[in-house]
C-alpha cells in the first residue's frame, strides 16, 4: 500500500478489531489477486494488499502492532492454508474459523468428480444417447432438492433407482450439506461430522475419501466457526 493510499484511509480503521474476515478476490481475468481484511462488526474493509499468500498480510499486522493484535478474538477465512498460517504466526491468540460453506462446496465438487468419471465411461459406449442423457442430469445432482424442476426431479429419481456409485456420492453430498444447515447444536455437528468422515473414508469414492481427510485436518477451525456463529459469507459478498 503506497503512502498516498495510506493518507486516504480512516486512521481509526484498525482500532477495536475483534472479529475479522479475510478473503482474496481476483481481477483482470483471474490473473491478479487482492487480499482484503474486513471488520465483521462494521462490515467495512480495513486493509487490502496485492497477492493471496501469507505475506500479503505482513503489512496489516505491522500496522496493527502487538497491542491491537492481542484484541483480535477470531478470524474467518476459507480452507486455504495461507491466511491460517499468517494468523497462527502473527496473531496466535485469535481463533481461526473456517467457513462451513466451503466444506459443503467441496462436497458438491466431490460429487461432480464422480459424475464426470461415470460420464467419461458412458462416452465409450457405442451409442452416445446414454452419455447425453447423463450429462443433462447434472443439475439434478448438484442443485438442492428443494429447488429442482419437475424434469430434474424425475432425473434424480431415475438415478436413485439405478443406485450405484453416483447415488452414493449424491447421498454423501446431501448428508454433508444437512450437517451444516444451521439447525444442529455444536455437539451434534461434531458427532455427525465424525460419522460422516468415517462413512466417506469407507465409501470407495476417491474424491470423498480425500474430502474426509481434508475435513479431519481442518475440523477444529470448522467447528469454531459454528460455535462462534461467524462465517465468511458476508465478507465474500462485500468483496464481490
Amino acid at each position: 500500500m503506497n503512502e498516498s493510499s495510506r493518507q486516504e484511509l480512516d486512521p481509526n480503521r484498525l482500532d477495536d478489531l475483534f472479529i475479522l474476515g479475510v478473503d482474496e478476490i481476483s481481477y483482470r481475468k483471474h490473473h491478479n489477486y487482492l487480499t482484503l481484511v474486513t471488520n465483521h462488526e462494521t462490515g467495512k474493509i480495513v486493509y487490502g494488499a496485492e497477492g493471496k499468500s501469507a505475506k500479503s498480510l505482513d503489512e496489516f499486522f505491522d500496522d496493527l502492532g502487538e497491542e491491537r493484535i492481542a484484541k483480535i478474538k477470531a478470524a474467518t477465512m476459507d480452507l486455504g492454508p495461507a491466511f491460517a498460517k499468517a494468523f497462527r504466526e502473527k496473531a496466535p491468540n485469535a481463533e481461526i474459523c473456517l467457513d462451513p460453506f466451503h466444506v459443503v462446496k467441496l462436497g458438491t465438487e466431490a460429487l461432480e468428480e464422480v459424475r464426470k468419471d461415470l460420464w467419461r465411461e458412458m462416452r465409450k459406449l457405442p451409442s452416445p444417447v446414454y452419455a447425453r442423457k447423463f450429462a443433462g442430469a447434472r443439475w439434478a445432482l448438484l442443485k438442492n432438492p428443494g429447488t429442482l424442476t419437475k424434469r430434474q426431479g424425475l432425473a434424480l429419481l431415475a438415478i436413485k433407482q439405478r443406485g450405484g456409485a453416483l447415488w452414493r456420492a449424491y447421498e454423501m453430498k446431501e448428508s454433508l450439506r444437512a450437517i451444516f444447515a444451521g439447525d444442529l447444536e455444536i455437539d451434534e455437528v461434531n458427532e455427525m461430522l465424525d460419522h460422516w468422515c468415517k462413512r466417506a473414508s469407507r465409501s470407495r469414492l476417491s474424491s470423498f475419501i480425500r474430502l474426509s481427510k481434508t475435513i479431519r485436518t481442518h475440523r477444529e477451525g470448522i467447528l469454531a466457526s459454528i460455535r462462534l456463529g461467524v462465517s465468511n459469507g458476508r465478507v465474500e459478498g462485500l468483496n464481490a
